[in-house]
């Protein structure tokens, strides 16, 4: 009789260690707009070529 509990209660137990331990929590959220280096690189040409056209009409 002891036998048949003991071995009810490994299985639970082997069952519940077994999902606990291979459990993961959800990945992190992607981010919702990245700025790479080709955007601030897009950035940078384009504050670049204002000041260019700024500094050429304050020459005329």
């Amino acid at each position: 009789m002891a036998n048949k509990y003991f071995k009810a209660i490994f299985f639970l137990a082997l069952l519940l260690v077994t999902s606990t331990s291979f459990a993961q929590g959800p990945p992190p959220p992607p981010p919702k707009y990245p700025i790479d280096g080709g955007v601030i690189g897009l950035l940078l040409l384009g504050v670049g070529y204002a000041v260019k056209k700024i500094h050429e009409n304050s020459k005329k």
